[in-house]
């Protein structure tokens, strides 16, 4: 049979603990926000500059007047900027879709043609950052996408949800379009089951 000095004990060794667990929580959280925090912060920079790279290059195409040469491209180099006006989406689009390239901007999808060129051009972004406002993106919304050889409007035309395999959506096309690529749902947490596709045509 336990006494009432080793409960008290039992009872204290138990508020300790639950106190050093409360700490623990609190901290951790502490160190989640502040990694979020740094991160947004980070990628906002790499806007930033990557915006002012993208605008001298285009003032130094236009002063030479004359195509851009056609360099290798390697992931996370800058091609361009995409803009949706109404819903107030102006991102730097980034070669390759890998995680840290994502973390910056939204990123061309291999295999499709480069921004600027003819056919679909595939661009993919996460749902919880660049392309968030993609949730209200409607039929017939402007599309501009600016590169350092000139500005290519589009419309959209039609908007799917579809499953992650789906590559026929960004196959290639003789038509001149754009195809944009996020998870969904928006409000799902961890890894989404689907995809939110937005297809628009050039104008």
């Amino acid at each position: 049979m336990i006494s009432i000095a080793e409960s008290e004990v039992f009872a204290k060794r138990g508020q300790l603990f639950m106190g050093w667990a409360r700490m623990l929580l609190i901290a951790s959280g502490i160190l989640a926000l502040s990694y979020v925090g740094l991160t947004l912060l980070g990628a906002r920079r790499f806007q930033k500059d990557s915006a002012l790279l993208l605008e001298k290059q285009i003032h130094a195409n236009g002063q030479h007047r004359a195509q851009p040469s056609k360099l290798p491209v390697k992931e996370g180099d800058v091609l361009g900027r995409i803009e949706i006006p109404r819903i107030g989406i102006s991102v730097i689009v980034l070669q390759g879709t890998k995680s840290q390239t994502l973390r910056l901007g939204v990123g061309h999808i291999d295999g499709t043609p480069f921004p600027g060129e003819e056919g679909n051009i595939g661009i993919a972004g996460h749902r919880d950052t660049f392309f968030r406002s993609l949730k209200d993106i409607h039929k017939d919304d402007e599309i501009i996408l600016q590169t350092v050889s000139g500005v290519s409007k589009y419309r959209v035309d039609w908007i799917q949800i579809t499953a992650p395999g789906d590559s026929g959506i960004i196959s290639s096309k003789t038509e001149s379009a754009l195809t944009l690529v996020t998870c969904y749902p928006f409000r799902f947490i961890g890894a989404a089951p689907e995809r939110f596709i937005v297809h628009a045509q050039r104008e």
